[in-house]
């Protein structure tokens, strides 16, 4: 079994920069920022950095006949949750009634106990609900429509010029980072150092802020669930957990594999966290890999390629299924219900959505299988040899059950943090990153590993490229680039006639579907999701379209199959070495297509047949 043990150099790393096609996303850069600011970029400029502060002080006159400056503590927070609420589509008095401290602290929102009490108690005792929807609607057309940025004084004129100003930077930059990632003109880790050079030296970012934004959760994560997988192949764990998956299959063949990939990932994706199901199969993908090489096939790209990407798609199949697939569902279902009242309870949302999921695993195969040709076909002689080898190691050692101890106590971390956190368990939220990190950590105080095995075996490139992703996504929610994008799309299909039915929901599938290939699924949801329902409620009022285009929308923004930065377990697998750029792009486009398909007739037959609790259909 030659070869087995040599793992292939990430040829993009090797690579010094290709001036000739580096060129030309630099060059593309520049005309996008020299050109004139269009007026919609103008609009979103001070909708995102003049309309809170208008909106604000609208609240405060209506409340309290005063300015929001001229008001008192408890009556400015009042101000501030409304707009905040405003904001994310949340327009009920209800939903003001249900924030506390813990949501404005979440949000940046000054307040103490005694303050929210007294804000609360006046909205519930002297705001009549029908009087608060009112006040938040007009909120909402002052923030829309009404403000002209003619009619701006000179110094909000200038806050509207910066917030276009980081508009036209987002969309210079995004143009810059997929053209990178697609040519790999440039090593990837190097574009995620570039996105902050491009913030900071454009003045969208101060030099103490663009540090920050690089770190979130997720790349905590993937740095911890790389360590731990390291710590695996160390120790040997992954070879006893591989066999145990696939040791009863009678004809252990590269077609049937993948096939068990997706039946046990996808359907598990629904349930429990994406980026920890990523992280378990990779080292199990690898091993399978390395195993398969033999004297005759020293070597098999194809291989390699075909088992990370299939563990990467089936954990973005997956999603979709139930609520607690992704943040996308949650904050669909908020949208819903806080914009019409309709409620998608969790098992009723599982009856509508799952079905998606279960139709794409076959779909997803198949592409995968058809995309990619290997030149080993069976995987027989990989568990024989797996076999052998476990048979030297003899029983379980002190390391390996320390592995697997550390291993199932981060699993289980994964699984209630969220949970023990909301019951009042836990009283800080640790959040899947700190478990996995911890993880690693113990790792290193039980004695597993060293850190020479985390310096050599953990892609630390991996790690900076999609922290690249996160500030990337966070700069194009932030700066309401993403937003200017939807509108503007959604705006340009009305004279098409695109606007109403099965044209309007496929147009914000689409646009979902690509947004979320270069931003989080909860942004992109968040970015298209209030435009779409706010169209939906004006062509089909009380329909079923409206939680139907929810629904949709949350499962389009589960579509990022085409790029490394897309989601947290395209990033993982990518740390395997095996993959470079365009191998997402060359499986990830036909399934893009066949999901947005699959997911337009599941609305059209399934969905509509079906209805929705007593809803008119469309």
């Amino acid at each position: 079994m030659a070869g087995r043990k040599n793992k292939p150099k990430v040829t993009g790393y090797d690579k010094y920069v290709d001036w000739k096609m580096f060129i030309i996303p630099v060059v593309l850069f520049g005309l996008i920022l020299a050109m004139p600011t269009p007026y919609g970029m103008k609009d979103v400029g001070m909708e995102y950095l003049v309309g809170p502060k208008m909106v604000k002080n609208f609240i405060a006159k209506e409340l309290f006949s005063a300015q929001s400056n001229e008001v008192e503590q408890w009556q400015l927070l009042v101000a501030q949750m409304m707009e905040k609420n405003m904001d994310m589509g949340a327009l009920s008095k209800e939903r003001l009634l249900s924030r506390d401290l813990k949501w404005c602290k979440k949000y940046s929102i000054s307040a103490d106990e005694k303050n929210i009490g007294k804000a609360k108690d006046y909205i519930d005792t002297q705001v009549p609900a029908d009087r608060f929807k009112q006040i938040m609607q007009s909120a909402v057309d002052l923030r829309k429509s009404d403000l002209k940025y003619e009619n701006l004084s000179v110094e909000d004129k200038k806050e509207a010029d910066k917030g276009a100003w980081q508009v036209k930077v987002a969309i210079a930059m995004t143009v810059f980072v997929v053209l990178c990632f697609l040519t790999e003109c440039i090593p990837l880790p190097g574009v995620a150092f570039c996105i902050g050079l491009i913030l900071v030296f454009t003045g969208v970012v101060s030099r103490s802020e663009v540090a920050g934004l690089y770190w979130s959760d997720a790349c905590w994560f993937i740095m911890g669930s790389l360590m731990f997988a390291a710590a695996f192949v160390k120790t040997g764990v992954d070879k006893r957990v591989c066999l145990m998956i696939f040791k009863k299959l009678a004809k252990p063949s590269v077609k049937w594999i993948t096939l068990i990939f997706f039946i046990i990932i996808a359907p598990l994706a629904a349930f429990i966290s994406d980026h920890a199901l990523a992280a378990m199969f990779l080292p199990i993908g690898i091993l399978l890999y390395q195993n398969s090489l033999t004297k005759e096939i020293p070597e098999d790209p194809e291989l390699a390629k075909m088992l990370m990407i299939a563990i990467a798609m089936a954990c973005n199949i997956g999603g979709p299924g139930a609520p607690s697939g992704g943040a996308r569902n949650v904050i669909m279902m908020t949208y819903l219900n806080d914009m019409f009242g309709l409620d998608i309870g969790y098992f009723q949302w599982v009856t509508y959505c799952f079905p998606f999921v279960l139709i794409m695993i076959p779909l997803t195969w198949f592409v995968v299988n058809w995309r990619f040709k290997p030149k080993i076909h069976s995987l027989a002689p990989a568990m024989e040899h797996l076999k052998g080898e476990i048979g030297k190691m003899g029983g379980w050692n002190r390391q390996q059950i320390l592995a697997l101890i550390i291993f199932v106590i981060m699993v289980f971390g994964w699984f209630t943090e969220k949970t023990f956190y909301q019951m009042g368990i836990m009283p800080i939220r640790l959040g899947i990153g700190v478990v996995a990190v911890a993880g690693a950590v113990a790792y290193l105080f039980a004695g597993v590993v060293n850190w020479r095995d985390y310096q050599e075996k953990v892609d630390w490139g991996v790690v900076w490229l999609y922290a690249g992703a996160i500030i990337f996504g966070r700069i194009l929610d932030k700066t309401g680039a993403a937003y200017w994008i939807a509108r503007s799309v959604i705006d340009g299909i009305a004279p098409l006639g695109l606007d109403a039915g099965l044209p309007l929901l496929a147009v914000s599938n689409g646009l979902t579907a690509v947004m979320t290939n270069l931003m989080a699924d909860g942004p992109a949801a968040a970015a298209v999701g209030p435009i779409a329902l706010n169209m939906a409620g004006i062509v089909h009022p009380g329909s079923t379209f409206l939680p139907f285009i929810a629904m949709s929308t949350a499962i389009s923004s589960s579509m990022a199959y085409c790029l490394i930065i897309g989601t947290p377990p395209n990033a993982i697998v990518y740390a395997s070495g095996y993959l470079e750029p365009k191998d997402y792009v060359r499986v990830g486009i036909p399934i893009w297509f066949i999901s947005n398909i699959v997911l337009v007739l599941l609305t059209a037959g399934y969905w509509s047949f079906r209805g929705f609790g007593g809803l008119a259909g469309f």
